[in-house]
């Protein structure tokens, strides 16, 4: 199956509507970015298609399941081994090092530390030493690299680049497409960043609570 998500007629309001009648399908090495204001609900509906909202209207099928039918343990199981979510924040444990920070997500999806990984993000220096003491771009790329590790088949970025300089950023997007390709996975990126949204396959807006593809 090539399809890895698709959302059917989502719609979702909370005081107010956000937006209704999204539809968006995913294939495998398929990158997608959703540009849109502050407030027009695209981290929302990054939080619907990942499996953390429930949607007021609409379904979302992941890898062929529609996933708000299913039962809470199949869900958390989809969560841990088939999806990445990667967070503008780090999410980090300060007490760790960068190691036993990624560590963290590859023994809970039983898999190994890439190492080749870890060195073409450029923190292999970074792997002994405590979170508390890196730099905001290196936390951020640790926690790209805990993210990947796990090996998910599906990505979900939500500003993943907001906080680094526009090289770092560049090399984080082409890590993060490399591993699409190699793994037969796919993104769903959220960005104000249009020379990010650029890198991908496909662009869509949110706006004027319809999303649209340009």
């Amino acid at each position: 199956m090539s399809t890895l998500l698709k959302a059917t007629d989502i719609a979702h309001a909370f005081d107010y509507q956000l937006f209704s009648n999204v539809n968006l399908e995913v294939k495998k090495r398929e990158s997608i970015a959703i540009l849109g204001r502050s407030g027009s609900g695209k981290s929302t509906l990054l939080h619907i298609l990942s499996t953390f909202i429930t949607p007021n209207q609409g379904k979302v099928e992941l890898f062929g399941k529609e996933v708000y039918s299913l039962p809470k343990d199949d869900i958390e199981a989809i969560r841990r081994y088939d999806l990445g979510i990667i967070f503008q924040a780090h999410y980090l444990f300060k007490g760790m090092t960068a190691q036993e920070n990624i560590e963290i997500g590859t023994i809970l999806s039983k898999k190994n530390i890439d190492m080749k990984l870890i060195e073409r993000l450029e923190i292999a220096e970074t792997m002994k030493q405590k979170i508390g003491e890196l730099s905001g771009g290196q936390q951020q790329r640790v926690s790209i690299a805990r993210v990947l590790s796990k090996q998910p088949k599906i990505i979900f970025a939500d500003e993943p680049t907001g906080n680094l300089d526009r090289e770092t950023a560049t090399l984080v997007m082409d890590v993060i497409l490399e591993y699409i390709e190699e793994h037969n996975a796919a993104l769903v990126l959220v960005t104000h960043d249009e020379s990010m949204a650029m890198m991908c396959n496909s662009r869509y807006k949110l706006e004027n609570k319809q999303l649209s593809s340009f």
